[in-house]
């Protein structure tokens, strides 16, 4: 099972700062937008004027909303990435069951705060993007390559494959917490972290 490859979206990746700025607003407004009006009522142009550039600026970057949702939910992986990395820093050498409730919680956040979310996540919510990307898989390569070193496991199969049932079963399970509560039932997430403690208990203990 080798890591999934990176995937870009952007038609051109930004060089200045000034344009890596305005497709950090184009990004920002196609992400509140998301929220206000869903996927389907999302169009290049009501993102041009959410971020107050030309039309022209958007479909420098990107050819469609497509691929727009598509680099969002990149973004939203660096980020993740990012929270993780910060939290088992200021965690220490806490094992792996400190490692997990990191990476749950920092995605229950994520999915309660961050603006277009809900809708987007990393991939799955809605099928952007070329369908070989599986952004499951992508998640789970890159949790398998960060948690590794802090695990002192070697990332080879056997690990990414653990860490793909792990991400598939709380991606399914969280997804029904907030269908049932906005917040997300706190019932079924207690039940999503019992499970996959159990899970990872056999395999990582």
């Amino acid at each position: 099972m080798k890591p999934v490859p990176h995937v870009t979206s952007l038609r051109r990746a930004p060089v200045q700062r000034r344009s890596a700025e305005r497709l950090t607003r184009i990004l920002d407004a196609c992400a509140d937008l998301l929220d206000e009006v869903g996927y389907d009522a999302l169009s290049t142009r009501a993102v041009a004027q959410r971020a107050e550039v030309p039309i022209g600026s958007v479909y420098r970057f990107f050819g469609n909303k497509r691929a727009m949702a598509d680099a969002l939910a990149e973004r939203n992986l660096e980020r993740y990435t990012e929270r993780v990395t910060a939290r088992l820093k200021d965690a220490g050498d806490g094992g792996w069951r400190v490692a997990m409730d990191a990476v749950l919680d920092e995605y229950l956040a994520m999915k309660r705060t961050a603006p277009g979310f809900s809708l987007v996540d990393f991939g799955n919510q809605i099928p952007v993007g070329a369908r070989h990307t599986e952004p499951n898989h992508r998640v789970a390569d890159r949790l398998t390559d960060l948690l590794s070193g802090y695990l002192v496991r070697t990332p080879d199969d056997d690990l990414r494959r653990v860490f793909l049932i792990a991400v598939e079963t709380a991606d399914a399970l969280v997804h029904l917490a907030f269908r049932m509560a906005p917040e997300g039932d706190e019932r079924i997430i207690a039940e999503t972290r019992e499970m996959l403690r159990a899970y990872l208990a056999r395999v990582l203990d």
